[in-house]
């Protein structure tokens, strides 16, 4: 599926190939909450890194979060990128260069219609700000950390992988 997005103020435009474009994933982390706004969550869809195609890339910034080292416990700057424009703050996309064939686009930046998908994934919710509220049905999963299934794993468990 092609999905094609953009920033608030249409500086930057950009499409890219998914074949998991269902936005399924509620994140709760502290980096998502603080960088993407609205809901106390962001919602990251899956795409193909190769195919995807920006107009207007002077205008896109890059953020890379500090987080917890996993041995030590002490900040140290991510590998990933959040990419965001650079003058209304829309969050856009992330990628990470552990995981150089993909990118996950913000569903909050696609204008193109996004299919509903059937269940949600809350993860991070042991990062979640007290304010907010889960509002999970009843067939949703909730994880206090990340999920034990991929973007593309929960779409393949589904049967609602997507032709690229």
């Amino acid at each position: 599926m092609l999905l094609e997005g953009s920033c608030h103020c249409q500086r930057v435009r950009f499409s890219v190939r998914s074949r998991h474009p269902y936005p399924y994933n509620l994140c709760y982390c502290s980096i998502c909450r603080k960088t993407a706004g609205g809901g106390g969550f962001a919602i990251n869809l899956g795409g193909e890194s190769a195919s995807l195609a920006v107009e207007g890339r002077e205008h896109v910034a890059v953020y890379r979060p500090r987080v917890p080292d996993p041995e030590t416990g002490e900040p140290r700057q991510s590998p990933m990128e959040r990419h965001f424009c650079r003058h209304c703050g829309s969050a856009l996309w992330v990628w990470d260069p552990r995981w150089p064939e993909l990118v996950h686009p913000f569903a909050s930046a696609i204008d193109s219609g996004l299919p509903v998908p059937p269940e949600r994934t809350h993860l991070m919710l042991g990062s979640k700000a007290g304010w907010v509220e889960v509002r999970a049905d009843a067939r949703d999963r909730l994880f206090e950390a990340f999920p034990d299934e991929s973007i593309a794993a929960w779409h393949r468990r589904l049967g609602l992988e997507q032709e690229a």
